[in-house]
């Protein structure tokens, strides 16, 4: 299989290993910070950080304006996936984009400088490169840019197992909007917040903090990791402790945000107890949830919550941050509570060039997300 390939239009597609000494590394960190659709996820320093705990398989998919080794490269498209050959148990491979715990986001890198152009390369470079023509993208944006620039080139595509995540934004309001941004809590709310707020409390005060200085970030992951140890994943030995790659991977990626200015670690301290912690990468001015930790001795003080409600109080006071994605799974209230706003996600499957295989890929998955959610019910039922 030829992993270069020159593309109509004088356009290159190449597919390569997540190799951090790749000299084209710098192209892709370009690529991300001024991508048409921002993700933290698909970003090279994420990216190369998570590639030992979660990577095996994942190649780059890459449309540039020249070889991805050649001095000057420009990347205008960017894709880590894998190739899934029996999804649907027939022999109709897909190239799966990648997703993993600690990316819940899919949309790819596209040069916002030309978008159409990015979108283009990335469909025709399956076929130039011998790769299925079919793509599967993951917790993609089911509305907005993406969902726009393949309707615009009419791309057959479908999605699959809809759902909207809690979204914060503030972007524009004025200081008075923002002041009345929660009086959608009703007063049932409202007292099991103070009352939640006062047991917390009861014991000594409780303060904010949202960390950002490079040299704080990595005490603050063995702190986070130490909170989740605590509980009830310590516990049954799934919590991060228990699992040293993933610790190992959260570090590099803390280090390499870090450096850029691009994390916050926000967390309920009282003297020097953490009581609850969410690690928050940023694109400009969004936030996304990468993690939440919360201390367990007192369900009742509900900290995780608390931690929401006062990070909620501080973006709206003007904190530097105007969006906060809560990359929630669906159902997932934490989020939602305080937050007005809903991103749509949703698995795109999308036709990369002409597909005479399309329409039954289409079908076949259909079919497995019936099954799947056929059985998540069944579950449900034998449960309750």
């Amino acid at each position: 299989m030829p992993v270069t390939a020159t593309l109509p239009g004088g356009l290159v597609a190449a597919v390569r290993p997540l190799d951090p000494a790749a000299a084209w590394i710098p192209a892709w960190r370009a690529l991300g910070a001024q991508a048409h659709i921002r993700n933290p996820f698909y970003e090279a320093g994420y990216a190369l950080a998570a590639r030992k705990s979660f990577g095996a398989g994942v190649r780059l998919l890459i449309v540039a304006d020249r070889p991805p080794e050649a001095p000057g490269v420009r990347f205008l498209a960017a894709w880590p996936f894998r190739v899934s050959w029996r999804r649907w148990g027939v022999p109709l491979p897909v190239l799966m984009g990648w997703t993993h715990g600690y990316g819940p986001f899919g949309a790819p890198l596209f040069d916002a400088a030309d978008p159409e152009a990015a979108l283009a390369g990335l469909l025709a470079a399956p076929r130039a490169l011998g790769l299925p023509p079919r793509l599967f993208l993951p917790n993609a944006p089911a509305d907005g840019p993406l969902v726009d620039l393949l309707t615009a080139r009419g791309v057959r595509q479908a999605a699959y197992w809809p759902h909207e995540r809690g979204l914060l934004d503030v972007t524009g309001r004025s200081m008075p909007a923002r002041a009345t941004y929660l009086d959608h809590l009703s007063g049932k709310r409202r007292r099991k917040l103070r009352l939640a707020r006062q047991r917390l409390e009861a014991a000594g005060p409780v303060a904010l903090e949202i960390l950002d200085a490079p040299a704080a970030l990595d005490r603050a992951l063995d702190d986070h990791v130490a909170l989740e140890a605590a509980g009830w994943k310590g516990r049954a030995g799934t919590g991060l402790g228990q699992r040293p790659d993933e610790v190992a991977f959260l570090r590099a990626a803390l280090a390499d945000l870090g450096a850029e200015g691009r994390v916050r670690v926000a967390r309920l301290r009282r003297d020097d107890r953490i009581l609850a912690s969410a690690i928050l990468p940023l694109t400009g001015a969004e936030a996304w949830v990468l993690k939440i930790a919360h201390d367990e001795a007192d369900p009742e003080a509900a900290p995780g919550v608390q931690l929401v409600h006062r990070l909620t109080e501080a973006v709206l006071a003007g904190a530097g941050i105007d969006r906060i994605d809560s990359c929630a799974p669906p159902d997932f209230a934490l989020g939602s509570t305080f937050w007005t706003e809903r991103r749509p996600i949703a698995h795109l499957l999308v036709e990369a060039g002409r597909d005479p295989l399309f329409p039954l890929a289409r079908t076949l998955e259909r079919a497995r997300e019936r099954i799947a959610r056929a059985r998540l019910t069944s579950r449900s039922a034998r449960s309750a």
